[in-house]
């Protein structure tokens, strides 16, 4: 996609398949650190799903299974490269739909036992976390907010598989909530475009909505009373105008920013007292870092705090395979390489020994 790879560089074939995108992509990195992005390809299964209003895991692990050997091959002959070339295989190992990360991972053996290559089983979280490596070559320590589908968290980045968790949400993950309130709303999935796209013309101020967790002591999120809010303001307007939507849109898109900015800023102070004058980078990934407002309050956080605020690329922020084969990369790097025998997992928290967190069960 980008450039050539050179003599030296390590190629890394990436293979996600956590949950509804089955993707493959090949990076290369060079001995000082340096990232070359040769291919990425990712193909959705919204298709399969919106029949039924979500993802179905069992689909999803089928439509992984019926094109991955093609999104593999496609993702090679785009690199320029052929597949004994690669020197490391990566899968998605989790966390994620059980079903099609065995897909994934399976795949990513059978490779890596043919040709003899090592593997890398890859934390999707720890993948969205390095992403701007890749992207902006940026080296840890930064702090990270990681907002998806499944998934809302704060975390310092220390280093390569050195994280500590300051925050967590105690109910629904941010990218959850905009799924479920775009079809509240009767909005296509992925819910987060379709509610930023609407929210684009409301009047934000029209519906009084919560700023869940807003000046609370604890860094945490919520967002499950938001969003049940949104419910009530909807019956009560019903039945609903397209001005209706994009209202309800916009001012559940303007709650949304501001407590999270809420809660960020208070994850920094937490952050610079860990860190101190090392702390320099404001990081946000995951599905939802995709959203244009939220990046630009994010911004405006980060300046007012003297830090520099990073995010992938739009095409980068949801689940792809090239920060899978960037973080197997970096894993390779330092010798961090995985058994045959390494196992999918639907749980894995990247900050294993962080406190429990009232409320927060299988998301902390």
């Amino acid at each position: 996609m980008q450039t050539e790879p050179k003599n030296n560089d390590t190629l890394v074939l990436g293979i996600e398949t956590s949950c509804d995108e089955t993707a493959a992509a090949v990076v290369a990195r060079d001995p000082d650190g340096e990232a070359r992005l040769l291919s990425s390809v990712v193909r959705a299964q919204w298709e399969h799903h919106k029949d039924f209003g979500g993802v179905v895991p069992e689909i999803a692990a089928r439509a992984h299974a019926e094109c991955l050997d093609e999104i593999i091959r496609m993702a090679v002959k785009e690199a320029g490269v052929s597949l004994a070339e690669v020197d490391a295989i990566a899968a998605a190992a989790g966390p994620g739909l059980i079903g099609g990360l065995i897909v994934g991972l399976v795949s990513a053996k059978a490779i890596a036992l043919a040709l003899n290559k090592p593997l890398i089983a890859v934390n999707h979280l720890e993948a969205h976390a390095l992403t701007v490596g890749l992207t902006d070559g940026l080296r840890p320590p930064y702090l990270l907010l990681l907002v998806s589908g499944g998934h809302t968290q704060i975390l310092l980045v220390r280093d390569v598989a050195d994280y500590t968790r300051i925050a967590t949400t105690i109910d629904d993950a941010l990218g959850e909530a905009f799924d479920k309130t775009a079809k509240l709303l009767g909005l296509p999935q992925p819910g987060g475009p379709s509610v930023e796209e609407f929210a684009a013309t409301g009047d934000a101020s029209r519906f009084q909505l919560p700023r869940p967790m807003k000046g609370r002591a604890e860094p945490h999120f919520s967002f499950a009373g938001l969003k049940t809010a949104v419910r009530h303001r909807a019956r009560e307007a019903a039945p609903l105008s397209d001005k209706d939507v994009a209202d309800l849109c916009a001012g559940f898109q303007q709650a949304v920013m501001e407590s999270v900015l809420d809660r960020c800023q208070h994850a920094i102070a937490l952050a610079r007292e860990e860190l101190g004058d090392d702390l320099h980078h404001f990081v946000a990934a995951g599905g939802v870092a995709a959203n244009h407002v939220l990046r630009g309050g994010l911004t405006s956080l980060a300046e007012h705090n003297g830090l520099t605020f990073h995010a992938p690329p739009i095409a980068l922020c949801g689940d792809n395979a090239a920060m899978i084969a960037w973080a197997g990369a970096e894993r390779h790097s330092r010798g961090l390489i995985d058994d045959l025998d390494a196992p999918a997992r639907p749980r894995w928290p990247l900050d294993a020994q962080a406190p429990k967190v009232r409320g927060a069960g299988v998301k902390a």
